[in-house]
C-alpha cells in the first residue's frame, strides 16, 4: 500500500496519528498547574515544529544521505518567504498558489547553487554553500530592496492587488487561507481543566509534514536513495564502477531546497512576513543541528530533533527570574538568591546554553543522536526481558537430528 512494504506503512500511520492529536499529547498539565508553562500544545509553537520538521527532513536528504554538509539552506528557506508573500501581495491569500511557487522558485535557486558549489566536496563545498547563502542575505537585506523591502520586510498592504480575491472592503489586512478556511482560525475544547486548541495552520502544516515525510521514506528506500548511500559509503569507488555521482547529488541538493523552500512558504502562510533574518547564517546552523541532534541519516531524527530545539526555545526561553523565584520559593534566600542566578544562565535569554550543553552531551554520549538513544533504552528493555527468561536465549536447544 503506498508503495510501502507493511513496516514501513505502520511507521507512517503512528507518525500520521502523532501529527493528528499532538494538541491534546502536547497539553498534558492543567491550566491551573505550575507545570503548565511546559504545555507545548498551543498553535504558533505547534506550526513552527511542524515547518522546521520539514526543513529537516530535506536537510536529512542531503547530509544524511550523501554525507555532503551544507551551510546555505537558509537562503532557501527565505527565497521561499519571499516568493510565498509576494503571491500573497499580487495573486491571492490562498496559500496554495504561494507554497507552489516557493517550492518551484527554491528548487531552480538550488539548481543554480548546487551545480556550481557541487564542483567540491567536503569542507570546500561547505564554505561554498556557507557563501552564497551570505551574499543571498545581504543582496536581500540591501541590494535587492525594491523586491524584499530590506530590513523591514516584505509584508502586507492594504492596496495590494490580489487580482484572484474580492475587493477588500474591511479596512484590515486579510488573513490566509485555504479554500475559505482561515490559517489562525482555532477551536478551543475546555476539558478536565485543559484547553486543547485545534488550529487549522497546524493542521495544514502538520499534514503537510507527513505527506513530505512519506515523500522522503519513499527515497531512503528507493533505488535513488541507495545511489546517494553509496556517495556517502566511497564517492571515489562508485566513481570507479564507471557511475557519475554529480546527477546523483545534485538531484539530492535540489530536493532539498525544494523542501526548505516549502518551510519558508509555509513560514509566511502563518505569519504573512519575509525578512532577510531567515537566511542568515544562524539559519543554517539550526538546521544543521536538529539534524544531527535528532540522528543525520535516520527518517525520525530530524523530526525530533526540530521538536526539541524548538521547544527548548519556546518554553525554556519563557523562564525569568520571577518563575524561578517561584520555583525555588521553599528555599531560604541565602541559598535561593544564588540559585535563581545559576538556573537564569541557562534559561530565559540564556537558553541557548542550555542547547549547547546538550547538543554536547548528544555528540559525546549519542553520536547517532536522539534516535540511537532510543534505540539504545529499546534494547535494555529487550535484554531485560531475555534475562527474566522468556527470550531467545533461555529457551531449549532442539535436540540435533540424528540419523537412524
Amino acid at each position: 500500500m503506498l508503495g510501502l512494504e507493511k513496516k514501513d506503512l505502520m511507521f507512517l500511520l503512528i507518525v500520521l496519528a502523532l501529527t493528528l492529536a499532538a494538541p491534546i499529547l502536547l497539553n498534558p498539565f492543567a491550566e491551573a498547574s505550575p507545570l503548565a508553562q511546559f504545555n507545548a500544545g498551543y498553535p504558533d509553537l505547534m506550526q513552527r515544529i511542524a515547518i522546521f520538521a520539514i526543513f529537516a527532513v530535506g536537510f536529512n536528504i542531503l547530509f544524511g544521505l550523501t554525507g555532503y554538509l551544507s551551510f546555505g539552506h537558509a537562503a532557501f528557506l527565505g527565497v521561499g518567504s519571499y516568493a510565498a508573500m509576494w503571491m500573497f501581495k499580487l495573486l491571492s491569500m490562498n496559500i496554495l498558489p504561494a507554497i507552489a511557487l516557493s517550492v518551484v522558485i527554491a528548487g531552480a535557486f538550488a539548481l543554480v547553487i548546487g551545480y556550481i558549489s557541487l564542483r567540491r566536496s567536503g569542507i570546500y563545498f561547505s564554505i561554498l554553500t556557507l557563501a552564497f547563502a551570505q551574499m543571498s542575505f545581504n543582496m536581500a537585506y540591501s541590494v535587492l530592496t525594491p523586491l524584499t523591502n530590506g530590513e523591514t520586510g516584505l509584508q502586507l498592504a492594504l492596496d495590494d492587488p490580489r487580482v484572484l480575491d474580492a475587493a477588500n472592503t474591511s479596512g484590515s489586512l486579510p488573513d490566509t487561507s485555504l479554500f475559505g478556511l482561515a490559517m489562525n482560525s482555532t477551536a478551543k475544547v475546555d476539558f478536565l481543566g485543559r484547553v486543547f486548541q485545534f488550529n487549522v495552520g497546524y493542521y495544514v502544516c502538520g499534514l503537510i509534514s507527513v505527506l513530505m515525510f512519506y515523500i522522503a521514506l519513499r527515497i531512503f528506500r528507493s533505488p535513488f536513495g541507495m545511489m546517494l548511500r553509496a556517495v556517502k559509503s566511497n564517492q571515489n569507488r562508485m566513481s570507479y564502477t564507471g557511475l557519475n555521482a554529480r546527477p546523483y547529488t545534485l538531484a539530492a541538493f535540489v530536493i532539498s531546497g525544494m523542501y526548505a523552500g516549502l518551510a519558508g512558504g509555509l513560514m509566511a502562510a502563518m505569519d504573512p512576513l519575509a525578512g532577510a533574518e531567515r537566511m542568515q547564517w544562524t539559519a543554517s546552523g539550526e538546521v544543521v543541528l536538529m539534524t544531527i541532534l535528532g540522528g543525520a541519516g535516520t527518517l525520525l531524527g530530524p523530526v525530533l530533533g526540530a521538536a526539541f530545539i524548538k521547544y527548548f526555545e519556546n518554553i525554556f526561553s519563557k523562564i525569568n527570574d520571577n518563575v524561578l523565584h517561584g520555583w525555588f520559593s521553599f528555599l531560604p534566600h541565602w541559598i535561593q538568591d544564588p540559585l535563581v542566578w545559576l538556573a537564569a544562565r541557562f534559561t530565559g535569554e540564556g537558553w541557548h546554553l542550555t542547547l549547547g550543553v546538550l547538543f554536547m552531551l548528544v555528540v559525546i554520549f549519542l553520536p547517532g543522536g536522539l534516535v540511537e538513544g532510543g534505540q539504545r533504552i529499546g534494547r535494555l528493555f529487550r535484554r531485560g526481558r531475555d534475562a527474566g527468561g522468556d527470550g531467545p536465549a533461555h529457551r531449549p536447544k532442539p535436540a540435533p537430528h540424528v540419523a537412524e
